[in-house]
């Protein structure tokens, strides 16, 4: 698939490292798939899609620092969107985002606020600064913040504000952040055993995006990230690599302590 040309109408700097770039480019996606990002002379890296026709990236490389710098005219290729989306279950869901992992997971809020679905959602962040898309989450139902230093809202981990809910009343839990947190959000819910009933976006290295290269696979399944998820079922992920490593691009293992610091 050739990537189709689209160009940036509006950039929205939603915090200090994060910027979302609207595009004349409307997709029709499920929540929680994303499109391969070209930018040009560069690198192609994955987005999830925070609005049908915008992408939000969060600066954390030379690909993303570029696109954080784009400016209203300017263009970059999409293919896409691939892989799978997260499915709406039950009717009472919790939402579990931590820093840029807001991104796909806004356009689920939207579609379980129109389904008049029972919604609650957890937004974290580093600092209040940082803190992404609560104004929107807010619009679709209660909505409780956690920052690591305490300027907003509880002060610690998101995953120790998860455990002062009653996780066994929600019918379905989605979850997207940083490695790590997902991996403490899983934990908390095995210990219930209630890790059936969540839903986790994953992140890795892609090349190609549609499951060909094998480049995304993950430990010990072989499930391809790009073609079989990104959105896993918390019982499929409860003996995978998921927080304790992942891949670069020549294939060399990143340790959770070095993947921890690029978080």
């Amino acid at each position: 698939m050739k990537p189709r040309n689209a160009i940036i109408t509006e950039v929205i700097h939603e915090t200090p490292t994060i910027t979302t770039l609207k595009m004349d480019l409307k997709l029709e996606a499920l929540p929680g798939q994303f499109v391969m990002v070209w930018v040009r002379g560069l690198d192609e890296v994955p987005m999830a899609l925070s609005h049908p026709d915008a992408i939000t990236v969060q600066r954390v490389g030379e690909a993303t620092n570029v696109l954080s710098g784009m400016q209203v005219g300017d263009s970059i290729g999409i293919r896409g969107p691939f892989g799978n989306g997260f499915e709406l279950e039950g009717t009472r869901i919790m939402l579990i985002a931590g820093g840029v992992g807001g991104a796909p997971l806004l356009p689920l809020a939207r579609l379980a606020y129109a389904k008049g679905l029972d919604m609650t959602t957890i937004v974290g962040a580093r600092t209040g600064d940082e803190l992404l898309f609560e104004q929107q989450f807010s619009q679709c139902g209660r909505v409780s913040v956690a920052t690591d230093d305490g300027s907003k809202g509880y002060h610690g981990f998101v995953t120790e504000l998860v455990n002062q809910f009653d996780l066994e009343s929600f019918d379905q839990l989605y979850v997207c952040g940083p490695e790590l947190m997902m991996k403490g959000v899983l934990d908390i819910l095995q210990a219930q055993a209630i890790e059936a009933r969540s839903q986790f976006s994953l992140h890795r290295y892609f090349k190609c995006g549609i499951g060909v290269c094998g480049a995304c696979t993950i430990d010990p399944s072989g499930q391809r990230v790009c073609k079989d998820g990104p959105v896993f079922k918390g019982d499929m992920l409860i003996y995978s690599e998921l927080g304790k490593y992942h891949r670069d691009a020549t294939g060399k293992k990143i340790v959770q302590e070095r993947f921890e610091d690029s978080l």
